[in-house]
């Protein structure tokens, strides 16, 4: 299967081979490798960039295009084109985490140069067959056994077997017996990496990681970094892709670790459950992952609370339509009902706005709550919108003469 962003952490392990062989300083500008292609022109200079920002996606570079996906044979760009399109810095290099495909695209171009391979090539002979993953390969080929299958993104539709012009950052093909040895490799002596260089992998190049806080504590190079409740180290990758979700954990000191690999893009709850019932059975007190699951009891609770204010509005209404005084009262809206409106018009605008983008990440961790979510939210938008039209109901003096009568 396409393990999708587990890539990343192999990757790193090409990397940090290169720089043990001397070949690769990692506090070295990466501009001073690339001989064959020039970045194009951006507000920060590429010269600042160094081969350790790239590795804890530190380096000011946007996350890039993960949306368009080619057929096995399909003509398409090529590696250079599309680092020429994306390797536009956004931020200062340095600075900050900011979660970037393109510079793990950028580290593809940076092994190839310098060790004068293909990045395949390079990382066929050079890690993934010493590790032991035979039936790995960052190459789509037909005759791979067992064959790749056909994924389900989130809305449920079929997504058939893809490549993408870069690799290093989500392309390699590899079976979960296969990604098990890798994170095996991790734990002890192997014959690609040095333990001195294994234990910088998953040291923290950033503890600032914004929303993945949430479950991680900090990202190494090429590796999310957690501290268990019992001050254990854990590391692991997830991997998410058009109809394709991954994720490997791995607790070095106890060497246990579990892969899962998913062929459906709704498969973030189902990997929260399924690490937290692992953690429990090998005896861990907890990973950050499944705090997953904590979320979806969260949104099923506000789901629950938005439909009972809904429907509670609903009466408010359904009573002041029944009482003919409204209809002799002349219409005014009140400052609680500009309040109220304001409110209502928000809310229907951001889901308006939510709807029209092509990737959501509360929607691609919680596919299916997060649409109840939201149809809770317009339903109880519309309801306080109509609710802040309805005329007041209290009834005057006069307005009683009147209904009496």
């Amino acid at each position: 299967m396409r393990v999708q962003s587990i890539s990343k952490s192999v990757t790193a392990w090409g990397v940090m081979q290169l720089v043990e062989q001397g070949m690769i300083d990692l506090d070295a500008p990466v501009s001073q490798y690339l001989k064959s292609w020039s970045p194009p022109e951006s507000d920060y200079a590429l010269e600042a960039i160094t081969v350790r920002h790239l590795l804890s996606h530190t380096a000011g570079l946007p996350l890039g295009d993960v949306f368009t996906i080619y057929s096995p044979g399909e003509e398409m760009p090529s590696l250079k084109e599309k680092l020429t399109q994306e390797v536009v810095p956004v931020k200062e290099p340095g600075i900050a985490f900011s979660y970037s495909n393109t510079g793990y695209n950028l580290l593809e171009l940076l092994i190839e140069e310098v060790s004068g391979q293909d990045f395949s090539e390079y990382m066929q002979t050079e890690v993934l067959l010493p590790l032991g993953m035979k039936g790995a390969s960052f190459n789509w080929n037909s005759t791979m056994m067992p064959a790749p299958p056909t994924g389900y993104d989130l809305n449920g539709k079929p997504v058939p077997v893809y490549v993408y012009p870069e690799k290093a950052s989500g392309g390699l093909f590899a079976t979960a017996e296969d990604m098990a040895m890798f994170a095996l490799a991790g734990m002890g002596d192997n014959p690609v990496l040095s333990p001195e260089s294994i234990e910088l992998l998953y040291t923290p190049a950033s503890g600032k990681i914004g929303i993945y806080e949430l479950v991680f504590d900090a990202y190494g190079l090429g590796h999310y970094i957690e501290k268990l409740p019992n001050g254990m180290l854990a590391i692991s990758h997830g991997g998410q892709g058009s109809g394709i979700m991954t994720h490997f954990h791995a607790v070095p000191e106890t060497g246990d670790g579990i892969v899962i690999l998913t062929n459906s893009q709704r498969s973030w709850p189902f990997i929260s459950y399924v690490l937290s019932d692992w953690a429990q059975w090998r005896g861990f007190p907890s990973v950050g992952m499944g705090k997953i699951m904590w979320g979806r009891y969260a949104l099923s609770a506000m789901i629950g609370i938005l439909m009972a204010l809904g429907f509670m509005l609903l009466l408010r209404i359904l009573t002041a339509f029944r009482r003919r005084e409204l209809k002799q009262e002349r219409f005014e809206l009140n400052g609680v009902q500009r309040i109220q409106a304001l409110v209502a018009l928000t809310i229907i605008g951001f889901l308006l706005w939510c709807a029209m983008q092509k990737y959501l990440f509360l929607t691609s961790i919680f596919p299916i709550l997060s649409r109840w979510l939201g149809a809770a939210l317009l339903m109880f938008a519309v309801l306080l919108l109509l609710h802040a039209l309805v005329p007041s109901t209290k009834v005057s003096a006069g307005t009683m003469s009147n209904l009496n009568k």
